[in-house]
């Protein structure tokens, strides 16, 4: 398999625009996105210690958790300075989700937590799931998150903008194509439907696929608090958030609304 490489545009907003160490704690719906997509994995995660390869892993976020619930993580991504950072949790290496040098069925969790957010084309995403399931061991577990198609209007409302002719221009291409270009905010990036990342998952080959709506259909209330007040929510609105997430969970339909996915499946045995 060629390796690829990392689209500039990736490159440059994770080493000189965003600190990935500390995104999921700055806001409110950064803890409530980190707090569900634990407590969704330790429902499926075997018991520790086990090999976990976290592919695309960033500055090691999901990675301290896991090595504090006694797991044993190697992460790789293809971020230097993601790399430099987890080092400091955990074995860390630069590596890209496309192209794997671990050998076969060498992990019994394989997550696969920001790669997909960032290739557009269905053969890289293709790529990517299908090198998890060539190192998860026969019936182990692949998570994968993706970001939701339909993220971007809940988000700009919260901005208070959505109603500008720029931003409706914006948010109009991305649900028509699935893709933001990376000129402007965000970078380049792919928004899936749920049922795609499914979909996705099943092709690759694995089975008893599964997908969660990680913050659920109330999130951009705490994101629209915190953008219009200044001020964080009270913890009585973050716990109500919160159970909204959970309610939602039996309810597909809910699904659309949530910010990011998170599915799971099984390597065959």
């Amino acid at each position: 398999m060629l390796k690829r490489e990392l689209a500039p545009e990736v490159e440059h907003f994770y080493s000189e625009v965003v600190d990935e160490s500390v995104r999921l704690a700055m806001s409110a719906d950064g803890r409530l996105e980190l707090l569900r997509t634990q407590e969704i994995l330790r429902r499926f995660l075997p018991p520790a210690p086990t090999r976990i390869l976290d592919v695309g892993g960033g500055a090691g976020v999901h990675a301290q958790w896991l090595v504090d619930d006694g797991y044993q993580v190697d992460l790789i991504d293809p971020v230097a300075r993601h790399v430099e950072q987890a080092a400091k949790v955990c074995n860390a290496a630069l590596g890209d989700a496309r192209h794997l040098t671990a050998a076969d069925a060498s992990y019994d969790v394989v997550q696969v937590l920001g790669p997909l957010y960032h290739l557009p084309d269905p053969e890289d995403r293709h790529a990517a799931l299908s090198e998890a399931r060539r190192v998860v061991k026969p019936g182990g577990l692949v998570a994968a998150a993706a970001i939701n198609r339909y993220a971007s209007i809940f988000e700009h409302v919260t901005y208070a903008h959505l109603h500008t002719e720029r931003m409706q221009a914006s948010i109009s291409t991305i649900l028509h194509t699935a893709i933001h270009d990376g000129k402007r905010g965000f970078t380049l990036a792919y928004f899936h439907r749920a049922e795609e990342l499914a979909e996705e998952m099943r092709a690759a080959g694995f089975t008893d696929v599964e997908v969660f709506g990680v913050e659920g259909p109330a999130w951009s209330l705490l994101k629209a608090v915190e953008q219009q007040s200044g001020s964080a929510p009270s913890d009585e609105l973050f716990a109500s958030v919160l159970t909204a997430a959970r309610m939602a969970e039996p309810y597909p339909e809910l699904l659309a609304a949530s910010s990011h996915f998170l599915a799971v499946g099984k390597a065959p045995e």
